[in-house]
């Protein structure tokens, strides 16, 4: 029978990334779809379950990364992803991804999925977030008007094994830390505050009952207020100061930042290539009276995916104006936009993001999602994972003006009290405080979706799978390393063209 100290290369070699939890890979092209009758099996048979998968994939065998031989060019993954993007925006891209090691691997999603795909995986699967690095976590307001600390990002978010999601999360604290400066027993403290915090809450929400996990969220100002001790009081002043201002981060702000009056009507600023309106981008024969009716429509078309209420209140809202805004890192390049609404008067503005939703960069490697529309999938992903999530969620799927070809979009509101840490100035214990948040978060999002009572019977009471995961991490900050100095080299050799400053 094999233990946590015995590893073999098999066990290394052999993903378990597929829907039936045997590690049989999918074909490309099955879709992967939940299951029609669920198996209500009893807590004693769940932890028999976990227990049996750790026999079969010890906890140790998570802490090797090693590249296969015939591990795909990097490079020509991301010129993959390019093929279907706005031309003159994939530049941008790989100047956002040049910065450092650590925005490079902000927007190498699926090179990691791909290397993912050769790892170990206990079979045991959740809904995944398929980005879940330290950035795509940070506060919102819920629809109380509450401060809320929730992943934030679901653009690649598909059902598929819970090891992918820690091991994105660990590996961006490990290169994080790089790009921080601190020591390798810094770094490797804050990877084991993350990994123990994911252990021991999914320990904690095998206990509870099946609605009091729905209910469990994390107010990030009663947080602050349990951990203060734990950080530098400059530091605790700080991150007052950034929750303050996120609460300022909504429509009215956006709105005040982004747009001027013309003939008495607000209209979005033209600062091309970040931000560019609709007007400017439509062919000579499309009139900016045609567009509008279109789009007007469209968005008719998207209140049809939200609740009844509030569907009620998005018609309240009258539609000014479209414009294409440049986002992120990994996602420049999709089409995203912005849509102007204003309600009672010119003093309540509503802005809307509108944003492309293509095939999740887990789908090649777990099967293709359920829903047909991948807007939809991001959203139904998105209200899975999150405690409480954007009252204007929704999707649509558009034939555009522009080129005539058709493609999903999500809708959610820009700005919602929308927040995030500043990664490049935190000190070691913060960013292991910060390790701890994403960690418990990240367990309660799986919880909510997978057998939380089997992956707490994996994980077990001892720190055998945190050590592996803060091993895993050292070892793929080193390839990303590797890859984000082929991403440079490409650019010297000019096989790509990267623009920065922008």
């Amino acid at each position: 029978m094999a233990d946590d100290k015995t590893t073999t290369k098999a066990a290394r070699n052999t993903s378990r990334a597929g829907s039936d939890g045997g590690g049989s890979k999918p074909a490309r092209g099955r879709r992967y779809a939940h299951a029609t009758v669920v198996a209500h099996l009893t807590p004693e048979e769940r932890v028999a379950r976990g227990k049996m998968a750790r026999t079969e994939v010890p906890r140790s065998s998570h802490g090797f990364f090693e590249a296969v031989r015939d591990r795909p060019d990097p490079v020509a993954l991301l010129e993959e992803q390019g093929k279907t993007r706005v031309p003159e925006l994939v530049p941008i891209r790989y100047g956002r991804m040049l910065v450092s090691p650590f925005t490079f691997y902000r927007g190498a999603a699926l090179i990691m999925a791909s290397d993912l795909a050769t790892t170990p995986t206990s079979g045991l699967h959740v809904q995944a977030c398929g980005d879940a690095h330290l950035s795509n976590f940070g506060v919102y307001g819920s629809p109380e008007r509450r401060l809320m600390f929730d992943v934030n990002d679901f653009d690649e978010t598909l059902p598929g094994p819970w090891e992918w999601d820690v091991k994105r999360l660990a590996a961006s604290l490990e290169i994080a830390g790089r790009n921080n400066e601190y020591s390798d027993a810094e770094r490797r403290k804050v990877i084991l505050a993350g990994a123990r915090e994911y252990r021991t809450a999914m320990t904690t929400f095998s206990r509870m009952p099946n609605l009091e996990v729905w209910y469990a969220h994390l107010d990030i100002e009663e947080q602050l207020a349990r951990v203060q001790g734990e950080i530098d009081p400059k530091r605790v002043k700080a991150v007052e100061r950034s929750l303050a201002k996120a609460r300022t981060r909504d429509s009215m702000q956006a709105f005040e930042k982004l747009t001027t009056m013309v003939d008495g009507e607000p209209r979005i600023i033209s600062q091309p290539p970040l931000i560019v309106p609709m007007e400017e981008l439509l062919p000579e024969e499309i009139t900016r009276d045609k567009a509008m009716k279109e789009l007007t429509g469209l968005l008719r078309t998207y209140r049809k995916t939200l609740a009844s209420d509030r569907r009620h209140l998005m018609e309240q809202f009258r539609f000014i104006q479209l414009a294409r805004k440049v986002v992120g890192v990994g996602s420049v390049g999709t089409r995203a936009w912005i849509a102007l609404m204003l309600g009672r008067d010119g003093g309540d503005p509503l802005f809307l993001q509108i944003k492309e939703a293509e095939e999740s960069v887990l789908e090649r490697f777990v099967g293709q999602s359920e829903y047909t529309n991948h807007g939809q999938r991001v959203v139904a992903g998105q209200r899975l994972m999150q405690a409480t999530s954007d009252i204007f969620l929704g999707w649509e799927h558009v034939r555009s003006i522009l080129d005539g070809k058709e493609r999903d979009f999500y809708v959610r509101q820009l700005r919602d009290w929308k927040g995030s840490a500043e990664v490049e100035t935190m000190l070691p214990d913060g960013m292991a405080v910060y390790a701890r948040l994403c960690g418990w978060t990240l367990a309660r999002s799986h919880a909510r979706s997978g057998d939380r009572i089997a992956i707490a019977a994996y994980l077990g009471k001892s720190d055998a799978f945190d050590r592996a995961i803060a091993d895993f991490s050292a070892a793929y900050a080193d390839q990303n390393q590797r890859d984000f100095e082929a991403l440079e080299t490409a650019v010297k050799a000019k096989r790509i063209e990267a623009q920065t400053g922008l």
